[in-house]
């Protein structure tokens, strides 16, 4: 089976998933109640399964699709600021065609790159439970294994820097003691490719000047390099 067939097979499997109670009503509630400002959009209100070139020597993850974010649109990151931040970096070092992205039928497409996420269903308040976490595990372990010339890992945050490691671990990678730490521009060499960390580029990061945009392209041009 190809990268591409096995990552159509994975996102068939995401976007039925029921396996989290909490997770499947609050998704669902939040695509029934909407936000004001979206109210005449048909939210996708399911888990959000990623997307990019099968391609990809660059693996981008992320916490979880935004309520009114992946949420909505059915793309992780399309549609929030947090997806402003992201895609437009992307553009800008030449991973993606275009600096925005706002519904999953917009024309982005990305080159060498992949985005997935550790948890799949929008959690409220953004804190999936560690059972949540653990019984979502899989589809980002089964999209590592696809990805098979994946050399580069970004973490965007401490929460996805952890499941990628897990993630390395259960797919044969070795278990690395002391644990790497978490860090913006971190790298750990997990052997078949290197983790990178990056601050999440979420308004509490990009709001308060603790992400730059300069911040973020260096990770990402980091990544082309070791990518290449």
């Amino acid at each position: 089976m190809t990268s591409k067939d096995e990552l159509a097979l994975i996102e068939a499997e995401v976007i039925s998933c029921r396996a989290c109670p909490r997770l499947v009503e609050w998704r669902e509630r939040v695509a029934r109640a909407k936000r004001a400002a979206f109210a005449d959009d048909v939210y996708w209100g399911r888990p959000v399964p990623g997307f990019g070139d099968p391609r990809a020597r660059v693996f981008i993850v992320g916490l979880a699709p935004a309520a009114h974010g992946g949420n909505r649109t059915g793309r992780i990151f399309t549609g929030d600021r947090s997806g402003d931040w992201l895609f437009a970096s992307l553009h800008r070092c030449g991973f993606a065609n275009q600096p925005t992205s706002v519904r999953r039928d917009d024309g982005l497409r990305l080159s060498n790159a992949y985005v997935g996420a550790a948890v799949r269903c929008a959690p409220p308040d953004n804190k999936p439970t560690p059972v949540e976490r653990d019984r979502c595990s899989m589809y980002l372990e089964r999209e590592l294994g696809a990805l098979r010339r994946v050399r580069c890992i970004v973490a965007l945050g401490s929460y996805a820097w952890d499941s990628a490691l897990r993630a390395h671990v259960a797919n044969g990678g070795t278990r690395l003691r002391p644990k790497p730490r978490f860090g913006h521009g971190a790298e750990a060499d997990l052997g078949d490719y290197v983790l990178l960390g990056s601050f999440h580029p979420s308004q509490q990061n990009t709001f308060t000047g603790k992400l730059t945009e300069e911040m973020l392209d260096s990770v990402f041009r980091r990544a082309a390099e070791i990518a290449r």
